[in-house]
């Protein structure tokens, strides 16, 4: 499972991101390859990830993607990671 971590530029945030999703990951006991990448990135690149992770205001920027999408409002807070995956992936 490739999962994408989205943030506007692709640098700061969306390296806090990826590192709160692998906690979640490994908290689920799921295989997944976690990436970084900017908003305009990942509109393209949405279609090859799974799942895309990234606050409720850049989730509206992505437009029609046929990757899930969990949106989050705190960056570092694992449960809401841990929940918001459960939820997409139906677990």
């Amino acid at each position: 499972m490739k999962i994408l971590a989205v943030c506007g530029m692709g640098l700061g945030s969306s390296l806090i991101l990826k590192m709160t999703v692998e906690k979640a990951v490994k908290e689920l006991g799921l295989n997944a390859e976690v990436v970084t990448a900017d908003i305009v990135t990942a509109k393209g690149a949405g279609s090859d990830a799974d799942i895309i992770i990234t606050s409720e205001e850049l989730a509206q920027q992505l437009g029609d993607i046929k990757s899930k999408i969990v949106t989050v409002k705190n960056f570092v807070n694992v449960e809401e990671f841990v929940n918001g995956l459960k939820k997409v992936l139906n677990l």
